[in-house]
């Protein structure tokens, strides 16, 4: 054995307890893994380049961290043959997240730039240059990172959890893990200042606190970079006693950093999701109003309760039917609206000093409930001078699911009594 690897083997830290290791990076990589698969389906429902990158943000760390489980890392150096591969290929994937949040940092537009809905711009050729410049710089360094592993020939010993103390004397591989740390830094570093600034600029919300989540993580996965090139240093030039930031500090402040950064990528996509659940199944008594009336208004008969409850999935697109089975309905109805019930529908809104929504879901509700009566008592349709117009129907399409579930909340309240019983008294 030569002698750079004579003192490597040396030098070795003391073993270190696997298993909360496994525990800890199996655990943060498969959870990472769920939300790159959400952000995957979501870039196939809306192919947009923010997406994709947003998807590969997350992949990249997910794949590091369960390589660098020590189970799994000395499957691929069995497998592969050649120890400390996973070394290699756990550093890989970080910096394809670092190149993936460069990126990311120059196309999200800045609230106040952006155009309609548009959250990634990267239509500018200002933009594209910088994006073109920036992934040749990784297109460069990956390489480079393999070359300098190589040359260091760091195959043994195996050392899952103390790689970096162990061969920081190795000229080569010392270059290496500067580099890598480098570049994973300055990508930190972009992204937690871009995110901070528009985080400062957005409403309070989700949207907001997942973005706030994101620079947390950026920052705190600092500390772990601080705690490798601190360690890293210290076992070069043979200061010993600080083995433990690479082993224990440095990976905590990883393991701090992902949680937080991919709580704040999943935080808005789980609230929009739990949002979009709550709206469909808050429309389901409207639903069922206008279905009693007209069952040919939908495409199928009323789901079971029980299998409502338990519907996870493609949620934006029953949602969406059930609004435009219910706006049928509602059509459908309104020669049977009775007016007395919208006026007095009107009035009680304007005693109870309801806002412009509050009052026109009153009207449709007391006005639909009334419609649904004169049909089941066989009553004739009213011409159509007579109609009463109900407010809504020409409501912005953002607002209208939103002017749906007040609707359907307020079927059964006591001012849609109030507005029913009013109209009957003589």
């Amino acid at each position: 054995m030569s002698e750079p690897y004579a003192a490597a083997v040396a030098s070795a830290a003391p073993a270190v307890s696997e298993a909360p290791f496994n525990a800890v990076y199996l655990a943060i990589g498969a959870a990472a893994w769920a939300v790159a698969c959400l952000k995957v389906r979501a870039w196939r429902r809306d192919p947009s380049a923010g997406l994709l990158v947003v998807a590969l943000a997350i992949a990249s760390p997910a794949t590091s961290f369960l390589m660098a489980a020590p189970v799994v890392y000395r499957l691929i150096d069995r497998v592969a043959h050649v120890g400390n591969l996973a070394t290699l290929l756990v550093y890989l994937g970080i910096t394809g997240f670092s190149a993936a949040t460069v990126v990311l940092a120059l196309i999200w537009t800045p609230p106040g730039e952006r155009s309609g809905d548009r959250i990634w711009d990267a239509s500018s050729a200002v933009t594209r240059r910088r994006i073109r410049q920036r992934l040749a710089v990784f297109a460069v360094l990956a390489p480079l990172m393999a070359a300098l592993f190589a040359a260091g020939r760091a195959g043994s010993p195996e050392t899952p959890l103390t790689f970096d103390t162990t061969f920081a004397t190795v000229p080569a591989i010392a270059c290496f893990l500067v580099l890598y740390q480098g570049v994973f830094a300055f990508a930190l570093v972009d992204i937690g200042r871009v995110c901070l600034g528009h985080a400062a600029r957005l409403p309070d919300g989700w949207l907001r606190r997942g973005i706030r989540l994101i620079a947390y993580g950026s920052v705190t996965a600092c500390g772990y970079v601080l705690c490798k090139i601190t360690a890293i240093a210290a076992a070069a030039v043979g200061t010993g006693g600080l083995d433990w930031l690479s082993t224990a500090a440095g990976p905590a402040f990883a393991a701090a950093g992902a949680l937080l950064i991919t709580a704040g990528f999943a935080g808005p996509a789980g609230a929009a999701w739990a949002r979009r659940r709550r709206d469909y199944r808050a429309l389901r008594p409207l639903w069922d109003l206008v279905y009693r009336a007209d069952r040919r208004l939908a495409l199928e008969a009323p789901p079971a309760r029980w299998t409502e409850r338990l519907a996870l999935r493609d949620l934006e697109w029953r949602t969406t039917r059930r609004g435009l089975e219910i706006r049928d309905g509602q059509l459908t109805l309104r020669p049977w609206v009775d007016p007395a019930v919208v006026d007095g529908g009107l009035r009680i809104a304007a005693r109870a000093g309801l806002d412009e929504a509050e009052r026109a879901a009153l009207v449709v509700a007391a006005g639909l409930r009334s419609a649904v009566a004169a049909l089941d008592a066989g009553r004739p349709p009213l011409p159509r001078e007579e109609q009463a117009a109900l407010p809504g129907l020409d409501a912005d399409p953002a607002e209208e699911r939103a002017h749906l579930v007040r609707v359907a909340r307020g079927l059964d309240g006591p001012l849609t009594e109030e507005a029913l019983a009013t109209a009957r008294t003589p």
